[in-house]
């Protein structure tokens, strides 16, 4: 098929070069433009709430079948989602190849790296989401959360389930986490790495952080930890296996 829209924010950070329609913002897409183009198909998530808190792309549902759009929902959090998605996606276009190509290939990658971490302890970890106007800490059940569970880490959340809702560094410092893994959003990354900084890494505790005095403060690759790594799955496995395992402790 053709691609004919899609959200403003998919051209940019999927870089996609065609001439297709912008249709809105992830979090708040426009029906009408959707319906103007007359689609064939149309894939949305069916992700509760948009991201930043905008409209949920489910609200299209009864505008699009009304206007006689076939519509499909997906919710892609971990690899073993994107796996249904593509399966579904390939038995669609009856492209079994690209399932292999895209699919199976990289699941035995990740399993490979996930054998390597079999038996072993990473320790405590806490994902921090920075956006413009704060700092959130992931649960282990997000895509993040997921791997890194997957690879031996300890989500901090677990044991204090309080830091979803109100983070702060004193909650951090309390945890003290071995590793912090930080992953700036928003639709600016020069304002969510301020806001970390007026909220977190400029006070002075922060410094007396273990993960920050021995050197395991990681910053994660965008494309593989915000946006959806796609057929890099096994790659964002590895840049975590490798952060946990494999990367030298410095002194601080």
């Amino acid at each position: 098929g053709t691609l004919v829209g899609a959200s403003s924010d998919a051209f940019s950070d999927y870089h996609i070069e065609s001439k297709a329609e912008k249709v809105g913002d992830f979090s708040s897409l426009n029906a009408e433009s959707i319906i103007a183009l007359n689609p064939d198909f149309v894939i949305l998530t069916g992700a509760s709430s948009g991201r930043g808190g905008g409209v949920a792309q489910t609200d299209l549902k009864d505008a699009l079948q009304a206007a006689g759009i076939p519509v499909a929902y997906f919710n892609v959090t971990t690899f073993d989602d994107y796996l249904r998605m593509l399966k579904t996606c390939c038995d669609i276009t009856g492209d079994a190849e690209a399932y292999k190509d895209n699919g199976t290939e990289v699941a035995e990658d990740i399993d490979a790296i996930k054998k390597k971490a079999e038996g072993k302890s990473a320790g405590s970890v806490a994902v921090l989401t920075t956006y413009s106007g704060g700092t959130r800490v992931q649960a282990s059940s997000t895509q993040t959360g997921t791997m890194l569970a997957e690879l031996g880490a300890s989500n901090i959340t677990d044991a204090d389930k309080s830091l979803l809702s109100d983070y702060s560094l004193e909650s951090l410092v309390k945890a003290d986490p071995d590793f912090i893994f930080l992953l700036p959003m928003g639709d600016s990354s020069e304002a969510a790495q301020k806001a970390l900084k007026d909220q977190t890494t400029a006070n002075p505790a922060w410094k007396e952080l273990t993960a920050v005095k021995e050197g395991r403060v990681i910053t994660l690759n965008p494309k593989l930890f915000l946006y959806k790594p796609n057929d890099d799955w096994d790659d964002a496995y590895e840049e975590l296996y490798e952060a946990l395992y494999e990367t030298p402790r410095e002194q601080k």
